[in-house]
């Protein structure tokens, strides 16, 4: 029984269709829902077609009577109310175009509450909301769009997009009877999205799905748009979209452009004209970097409350800074959606929460490095690219980690800052070569060589109990590892060695090696993997942990990280068979490699 208070601010059949939504996120595998899309994809093709794809969210419109409503809307359902929100162009046109009604008049906002997958995955409920109050004469609009649900889709995230793999999966699609129902490309995410209406015969309720890949895709967009039926007479032909960026693509994947609201419509706007916009939010992308490390460096994030919304002037008197001009960064973060405003004053959402110290998973650290010494070097990345030496060393005079040891808190943030990447680690608790070594009799070691403060060999004994560790690491980050793992109720059944790479145990059945070779140039790497390889008994295995660059031009992660690398330690990012090369002069063989989030990857090493 829906409360009253709640009926008043989201009618029962929104709540009742939020709570099936969100049940349907949470429940789908990515090929079972992909066969009931599309009857008829089934076997190899339908294998090939769910590995390149994965179900990503489910969208809706709801109309609630006021903020408040829709808040408790999403808490009713067991979605997060504090995720921000942002005005959805794109769905206010549709709707508007629909009902024959002026946009300005409508107030229609996107937000997007996180859920998990069957094995955790992350998704979400992308919720569109238009405001509807009581006895509104936009009532009559809000019955008809529930009815007849236009705003509804089901999206999927294309892995690794190249031409050739769109090319082919549209081609799928439409072989199995989806049709091209329009699409756009944001320049503020760098990424294109494909629109098509779903086949008659699908078993879902959902008539449109959507195909988003990362990246400029906009000659492969026109073919699709030129596919459309009728799409001159097609009110929801947008070439817009509203896929929002979160605060772990901002800090994680190019802390050089800055997300927006306002997308280009490509068949309005010149070439020139869009490439001149998109410059300028790049070039401009450095203003979002500090705006949100000084947001860090401010502690804006713990002044501000998800439950009663504070003013500048308030904010400015508890965190030492001038109210107006804390209020023009406040905007700015607004923009981003690291803050939402209203009559009332600020609020932090979910990205900006992470920006709180004691957050789970805080990327606080993140941000102080970006927008700190990692930043200032990137001022010589000139001088990186004409020497090929890091501009760090150039600024600094000295090697990062030399500079990090002479002063304990700058070292101190550096370590936690790479403890803030640890979603990359979800999985590797259970790779096989860890349930193998945990499965097997007897006491079994796993060495943490350079593991920083134990984040990933924690989250390894705390998954096996077996198992026991060792972490060999430089003293001061020994200290802290110690306190870390006490804390988590592993520290009794791990041991520590100071000590270099020189030093590392002989006595391991599983090494870990997570994000170390890409600080150094070859010859290190070799050095570093020799003594790994003499200190290995021949049963025992290797895992490296590494971003690798693509053998193409497919967009990565790690391709931003190898500039990063160029600029600040002198290391580099590789290709796989860049790294069985290295392995190979080690007398050590890359038996294999897997996937992990962030664009990371686990290479499986044994002694040859």
């Amino acid at each position: 029984m829906i409360p009253p208070a709640l009926a008043t601010g989201l009618a029962p059949d929104d709540v009742r269709r939020l709570r099936a939504t969100a049940e349907f996120v949470r429940d789908q595998e990515t090929p079972v829902l992909l066969s009931r899309v599309l009857p008829g994809l089934d076997g190899p093709e339908l294998r090939a077609v769910a590995d390149r794809c994965r179900f990503a969210h489910a969208a809706l419109l709801v109309f609630p009577a006021d903020p408040p409503g829709l808040r408790a809307g999403l808490a009713a359902c067991g979605l997060s109310d504090d995720v921000g929100s942002r005005p959805s162009v794109v769905v206010r046109d549709r709707v508007a175009a629909r009902h024959g009604l002026d946009a300005a008049d409508l107030d229609v906002r996107i937000l997007r509450p996180t859920v998990h997958g069957p094995s955790g995955e992350r998704r979400a409920v992308e919720v569109f909301a238009l405001t509807v109050p009581p006895a509104s004469p936009l009532s009559a609009l809000a019955v008809h769009e529930r009815d007849h649900d236009h705003e509804a889709h089901l999206a999927f995230d294309v892995d690794r997009p190249d031409p050739l793999v769109l090319r082919g999966l549209r081609a799928c699609l439409a072989r199995h009877g989806a049709v091209a129902d329009g699409g756009g490309y944001n320049p503020h995410e760098d990424g294109t999205v494909f629109y098509f209406a779903t086949p008659p015969g699908t078993k879902t309720d959902y008539r449109r799905m959507e195909l988003y890949a990362s990246g400029d895709h906009r000659d492969l967009l026109a073919e699709h748009l030129a596919e459309r039926p009728n799409p001159e007479k097609d009110p929801e032909s947008d070439l817009e979209t509203d896929r929002a960026t979160a605060l772990g693509k901002v800090l994680e994947t190019d802390p050089g452009t800055a997300p927006g609201t306002v997308l280009e419509a490509a068949s309005e706007t010149a070439p020139e004209s869009r490439a001149a916009e998109t410059l300028l939010r790049l070039l401009t992308g450095a203003w979002t970097t500090q705006a949100l490390a000084t947001c860090a460096a401010l502690r804006l994030p713990e002044a501000l409350s998800p439950d009663v919304p504070r003013s500048a002037a308030q904010l400015a008197r508890e965190v030492g800074a001038s109210p107006e001009a804390l209020g023009t960064l406040l905007r700015y973060l607004a923009m981003l959606d690291v803050v939402t405003e209203d009559e009332d004053g600020f609020r932090p959402t979910a990205l900006g929460r992470l920006l709180r110290e004691d957050a789970a998973g805080s990327m606080r650290p993140l941000a102080l490095m970006y927008g700190g010494p990692f930043y200032q070097s990137f001022a010589h990345l000139e001088h990186s690219v004409r020497t090929g030496e890091p501009g760090f060393d150039h600024l600094y005079g000295e090697n990062h980690f030399v500079h990090f040891a002479r002063d304990p808190g700058l070292a101190a943030t550096f370590d936690r800052s790479m403890a803030a990447s640890s979603r990359m680690f979800d999985p590797l608790p259970s790779h096989p070569v860890v349930t193998a070594a945990a499965a097997a009799p007897g006491p079994r070691t796993v060495i943490d060589v350079a593991g920083g403060t134990g984040e990933l060999l924690g989250r390894i004994l705390a998954a096996h109990p077996p198992l026991r560790g060792i972490l060999l690491e430089r003293p001061h980050v020994v200290a802290a590892a110690r306190d870390r793992l006490d804390s988590t109720g592993v520290g009794d059944r791990c041991a520590y060695r100071v000590g270099d790479f020189a030093d590392v145990p002989p006595a391991g059945d599983v090494y870990l090696l997570s994000r170390v070779l890409h600080d150094w140039d070859d010859e290190r790497c070799r050095e570093i993997l020799g003594h790994l390889s003499r200190a290995m008994p021949s049963h025992a295995d290797l895992l490296v942990v590494e971003r690798l660059l693509p053998a193409d031009a497919t967009p990565s992660l790690a391709t931003a990280w190898d500039l990063h690398m160029l600029c600040n330690t002198g290391g580099r990012e590789r290709r796989a068979d860049e790294y069985a090369r290295l392995f190979e002069a080690a007398g050590l063989t890359l038996v294999g490699h897997r996937p992990l989030p962030l664009d990371a990857h686990v290479l499986h090493v044994r002694k040859r």
